[in-house]
């Protein structure tokens, strides 16, 4: 393949810059790029047949091994279908190299098949976009490709993370004959040096001021992967100073005794006096997006003083709670050890050993103690059915220690952000909170799964799991997946938002009742199922639901509706006439 060498030595590129995963869907005009990858010797190449749902999986990939994966498909629609996974990509920060084939751009608008403009095809969504020449014979083709693959690849993992796009004009033929040499060649690499922001002296002394001056501290951590070394400086923060720090399911900062863990609960229903006595002085922020609204609109209306966000680079203003008074570019960690430490010895310093006014970290655990007690005795109520909350519940007590768990977009989440997890048990959480759309919640679960051989469990909704359900169709499917599926024949979520639940066309326009289940879905797949409707059910199908085996494990929990509904009101009720200290 002489003329297309420049093609196939992109496969020898990626791998030279540590690119390992390849996930490709099938096509002819792609099949340069996919001979190249299918046949080099370092890469792990998976078929996914639907664009859609392998934009997912390579999500999934990515978030679990925090390296870059490569995308490839062919021309034409099959590169928007691509669109959903590279939104969530961006605005998760998860890098991901798509390589879209495309057509010479001449033959654009001249009724060939497949040919759309795909140029900039996905806009704001990426973080740049390239468009390789589309003739290979001249020498500084070659540079042009090879220079725009190691700025590709190193622009993807750089702080903020997220996609690249690569557009790959290519001209037939596309296939090499059977005595034509197929080797991949020496490739030039460019390496790119990385700068961490560092602060002046003055600025810290500026900041370390700003801390001593508040008497009202409190940290807020969104989105994390987990993060041993975040954890352990945050618990020192609390332990030592006495400094709530507030974190959801999908902050990886679960129950230890000391973090502030049911904010949308506790935050639900306040008056103005708790509401004040709850609000800080500087409020410190970092991670990605919150999950819950009550929380969001607590430090919306009750605005600290100061506030403080923690994010590595200054590209965009984070200013979600609408109260930001400095932008620290920063390693979050790395920041809050080095104020811990400078801070600490400051105080050795001065002799200053008293402990730390701890009412204002009392009064937030208080009031977090009191909230998980309300939901545990909403959950707890004498012969209520078996609900998705309570099925939630009773999966995320039984979940295998050190395991990892995936949260599907919609009420899965919710309600395990009601529930909670214990640190003891150890589990690593994931969920696409960057757009939190239900498409792909399946397929980022399973790709994620494919990198870990511990058991990956998914909490997944009905709707989201019958829209996503091509993820099972290209074999084959991990055995160590776990699949929890809540079926409730419907979108739930809209019996609980106000809008929606007051219209009499709620049932046929919003929640769009199905009927279906999934046994035949997971027949098609291999998978091992089951199917329970009570309590008592779920109870007993748990312990060997998680246990090893040679097939990935569904179990379907069918739950009714208006039961859900009704539970989910006895505890909006509860909340708004109990949680008073």
């Amino acid at each position: 393949m002489p003329v297309l060498q420049p093609i196939v030595n992109i496969a020898e590129l990626l791998s030279q810059k540590g690119i390992s995963d390849v996930i490709v869907s099938p096509g002819s005009r792609s099949a340069p790029l996919t001979l190249a990858v299918a046949r080099h010797p370092q890469l792990q190449v998976r078929v996914m047949a639907d664009e859609r749902s392998a934009g997912f999986v390579a999500l999934g990939i990515a978030q679990q091994t925090r390296r870059p994966v490569a995308v490839i498909c062919t021309s034409g629609s099959a590169v928007y279908n691509l669109a959903p996974a590279v939104a969530e990509a961006y605005f998760q920060q998860v890098p991901l190299l798509l390589l879209t084939a495309d057509r010479p751009h001449e033959w654009l608008h001249q009724q060939d098949g497949q040919t759309i403009d795909q140029i900039g095809i996905f806009r704001n969504q990426v973080k740049r976009s390239y468009d390789l020449p589309a003739d290979y014979t001249h020498p500084d083709a070659r540079w042009a490709i090879e220079r725009s693959l190691n700025e590709a690849v190193t622009l993807c993992q750089l702080e903020p993370a997220g996609p690249v796009h690569v557009n790959v004009p290519l001209r037939e033929p596309f296939y090499p004959k059977a005595d034509e040499s197929f080797a991949f060649e020496r490739v030039r690499l460019i390496d790119t040096l990385l700068a961490t922001p560092t602060l002046a002296p003055e600025t810290w002394h500026r900041l370390q001021a700003e801390w001593e001056q508040s008497s009202r501290i409190l940290i807020a951590v969104g989105q994390l992967p987990p993060n041993p070394a975040l954890r352990s400086v945050l618990t020192q923060i609390t332990d030592e100073w006495g400094i709530p720090v507030v974190g959801e399911i999908i902050s990886n900062l679960a129950d230890n005794g000391q973090f502030i863990t049911h904010t949308d609960t506790m935050l639900a229903s306040l008056d103005d006096e708790q509401a004040n006595a709850l609000r800080p002085d500087l409020l410190i922020t970092l991670g990605g997006s919150f999950l819950t609204r009550n929380l969001k609109t607590f430090f919306r209306n009750y605005p600290a003083r100061r506030h403080w966000h923690i994010q590595p680079t200054v590209d965009r203003v984070t200013d979600g709670f609408q109260s930001l008074t400095t932008l620290i570019p920063s390693e979050p960690t790395a920041f809050l050890e080095k104020l811990f430490a400078d801070i600490d010895y400051q105080r050795f310093l001065q002799g200053d050993d008293e402990d730390d006014e701890r009412q204002f970290l009392h009064h937030w655990q208080a009031f977090d103690r009191k909230a998980a007690r309300l939901v545990a005795g909403v959950l707890a109520q004498p012969d209520q059915p078996l609900t998705d909350w309570s099925a939630v519940q009773s999966v995320l007590e039984q979940l295998p220690p050190n395991s990892i768990l995936h949260l599907a977009n919609s009420m899965p989440v919710r309600y395990a952000n009601l529930c909670g997890l214990t640190a003891r048990q150890g589990i690593q959480v994931a969920a696409n909170r960057g757009v939190s759309g239900i498409d792909g919640c399946l397929s980022t679960a399973l790709g994620a799964a494919l990198k870990t051989d511990q058991i990956l469990t998914l909490l997944i909704g009905d709707v989201a799991f019958f829209y996503d359900r091509n993820a099972l169709w290209s074999a084959p499917i991990p055995n160590n997946l776990r699949i929890v599926l809540l079926n409730n024949d419907g979108g739930h979520i809209f019996r609980i938002i106000d809008g929606p639940s007051r219209q009499p066309e709620l049932e046929t326009y919003f929640e769009t009742p199905h009927g279906y289940t999934a046994r035949n879905t997971a027949a098609d797949a291999s998978l091992h199922y089951e199917a329970c409707a009570t309590r008592e059910e779920l109870e007993s199908l748990l312990p060997a639901f998680f246990q090893s085996g040679n097939r990935a494990r569904l179990l379907e929990i069918t739950t009714d509706k208006l039961a859900n509904q009704a539970q989910f009101l006895h505890y909006k009720t509860q909340n708004s006439n109990k949680l008073i200290l």
